[in-house]
């Protein structure tokens, strides 16, 4: 993320994980930041731009997933 990036919506629909996600404002390159405080380990979609992954986060850990 760098000086001038927004905040845009993001939402996590499993127990443990919580989640931020950001969008440069100079070339629209966007951020995500996930953390699992469960015991196990959480899987979890991004959708954007009728684009799709899915990500398992192990449990305990904390990830950024950052793509333009």
């Amino acid at each position: 993320m760098r000086p001038g990036a927004r905040r845009v919506e993001s939402t996590t629909g499993s127990d443990g994980l919580e989640s931020v996600a950001f969008r440069n404002a100079d070339d629209g390159s966007k951020a995500l930041i996930v953390v699992n405080t469960a015991v196990l380990d959480r899987s979890f979609a991004v959708r954007w731009a009728g684009r799709s992954l899915t990500y398992v986060v192990p449990a305990g850990s904390v990830v950024t997933l950052a793509w333009n």
